[in-house]
């Protein structure tokens, strides 16, 4: 028996002259049956994407996009979104003198996300853009651009989203909308009218609330200047800190009010926005979420006292379209990762694709991913036509978009499971990228109101609006007669009206959600696409995971709209 005492010394050791592989010299590392990189790829490359964006009225922007979706999909674009999540963002409240700063600093692979996304006008440019369909080219620019990376669209939504806010007060929308719509990005705290463009966040959370805004603390105590408070309290989640400008909500004499909070004052100096500390998330890693406190903060009030939340409503409208955008795009996006990966991996004799069982899995997801890309664009023409002063859609829109925040996030982090388990363990493995996006996905549902929050909205606008409740019902009755089970849903989605209660919510506003997808896919998808949801999400031949779509789905015709190549 041999022991350690009889082992020659580490000194002596001398390495084989025979090679690692063993005799004939066969190496153990050569690679096989793992795919090549996907980029660079072509994220534009998505029939149900062009079709709504010309459906919706943005045609003219196909070109643009087709040229953004290159880019985005480029092996540069995919390593900035990398880069940007494993080098997150630093605080530092002090300079090297000890002097308050409250900056954060980001890594440079952020701000070339930022200066693409900006001066592709997905930031606030459509508001100053007259053309019909310029709000529906901006969410076409955000399916697309967001195959690179989720947390630099923040800044970008909130941006967009102060727009309409700052216009209930005209004197200051005449300062700062053309900044906030211009398609210059200058990163860097100055003076607001020394830059070329801002960046726009909004602060109305507080640890003891939540949603629920009116039970906020922070005060407004109104200065000798008309329009000019001083605000005091601690915000509880801000994020993207870094921008020049915030929309804020505070307890002024008459109420819960909107105010304007510059990062830096109009004569140079820093208002007070003592960052406490940055936010440590699941995901959405690559963007600064703060505490900020004020203490006698300089703001302006932006519309009449204790109209705070009507005034900020439209911002909160505009940011829950985006969160429906954002979860349609990661289903997309994790639905070509998958779609790549199957179609270059073997197993069992034969490529995954090729494969029923996985062919099922893809199909399925891909019903899903094109049901959420043609809502999310309904939603964004919606918005468009409502801006243009179309009462109708604006009333659709009304009750949609809730509808929509409700149930496509929702179905995000279950999706983006499925896509990720499509690449077996390679999908576990950070590099892979699919952990991110999953982290990501919870984060859509969470944003601009939880799903109970947004349920709960979707009840209040039944009883508030009955005008919301017929222009959701008119856009039902454009599908009528082409389908028997949609039919039969819109049907109980009626009767279910007269029973709404808060228990009962979120199973109302599923069956809205469902009843409004399909009702799309049966006017504008192919019938390959509309016959396998209905039967499947309205017709109850299903499963409780995906891939159990019946033996009567066309899966071919499916995976060849959803994956070119692949039918």
């Amino acid at each position: 028996m041999t022991t350690l005492a009889q082992e020659p010394p580490f000194e002596s050791y001398e390495p084989s002259e025979e090679p690692w592989g063993g005799p004939g010299g066969h190496a153990t590392h050569d690679v096989t049956n793992q795919p090549p990189p996907l980029a660079p790829y072509d994220a534009s490359d998505d029939p149900v994407l062009l079709e709504g964006v010309r459906r919706e009225g943005a045609g003219w922007a196909e070109d643009g996009l087709r040229r953004l979706g290159r880019r985005a999909g480029s092996a540069e674009a995919q390593d900035w979104g990398d880069l940007a999540n494993r080098h997150e963002p630093v605080l530092r409240t002090h300079d090297r003198y000890g002097n308050r700063v409250d900056e954060v600093e980001y890594h440079p692979s952020w701000h070339r996300l930022m200066r693409v996304a900006v001066g592709e006008g997905l930031a606030g440019a459509a508001w100053a853009d007259d053309r019909p369909g310029a709000h529906v080219a901006r969410t076409g620019g955000g399916l697309v651009w967001g195959h690179t990376e989720a947390g630099h669209g923040c800044p970008t939504s909130m941006t967009y989203a102060a727009v309409p806010a700052l216009r209930a007060q005209p004197e200051l929308a005449k300062v700062y909308e053309p900044l906030l719509t211009s398609r210059k990005y200058e990163p860097g705290l100055r003076t607001p009218t020394d830059k070329r463009g801002l960046l726009a966040g909004m602060g109305m959370t507080e640890k003891q609330g939540g949603s629920d805004v009116r039970t906020n603390t922070t005060t407004a105590a109104a200065t000798a200047e008309p329009g000019v408070y001083t605000l005091r309290g601690h915000k509880w989640f801000t994020s993207a800190p870094m921008c020049d400008v915030f929309l804020v909500l505070a307890q002024a004499a008459g109420g819960l009010s909107c105010f304007l909070v510059p990062r830096v004052l109009p004569d140079g100096t820093r208002n007070t926005f003592r960052i406490q500390r940055l936010k440590d998330k699941l995901g959405n890693r690559s963007n600064a979420s703060s505490e900020p406190e004020f203490d006698r903060t300089v703001a302006w009030l932006v519309g009449p006292e204790g109209q705070g939340v009507k005034t900020i409503i439209e911002m909160v409208n505009c940011t829950r379209l985006d969160c429906v955008m954002s979860s349609a795009t990661l289903m997309r996006k994790t639905l070509v990762e998958a779609g790549h990966h199957v179609r270059h991996r073997s197993a069992f004799g034969a490529r995954l694709v090729d494969q029923p069982l996985m062919r099922n899995v893809l199909a399925d997801l891909a019903l899903e991913s094109e049901a959420a890309t043609t809502l999310t664009l309904r939603l964004a023409g919606a918005a468009d036509r409502a801006v243009r002063g179309d009462a109708g859609e604006a009333a659709f829109r009304r009750i949609a978009t809730a509808v929509g925040k409700y149930w496509v996030t929702k179905r995000g982090p279950a999706f983006t499971a499925e896509a990720l388990e499509c690449l077996g363990g390679n999908g576990y493995v950070e590099e892979s990228g699919m952990p991110r996006h999953y982290r990501e996905a919870p984060l859509l549902s969470i944003w601009e109101g939880s799903g109970n929050v947004n349920a709960l909205d979707v009840l209040r606008a039944l009883g508030r609006s009955p005008a919301s409740a017929e222009a959701l019902f008119g856009e039902l009755a454009l599908a009528r007669g082409a389908d028997a089970r949609l039919d039969a849903a819109v049907a109980r989605l009626r009767a279910g009206l007269g029973e709404a209660s808060e228990t009962g919510a979120r199973r109302l506003v599923e069956l809205m959600a469902l009843t409004l997808q399909a009702s799309l896919l049966v006017r504008h998808a192919p019938p390959a696409v509309a016959d396998a949801f209905c039967a499947t999400r309205l017709g109850g031949d299903w499963g409780h995971a995906f891939g159990t779509l019946p033996d009567t789905a066309d899966l071919g015709a499916i995976l060849a709209r959803a994956l070119p190549g692949e039918g």
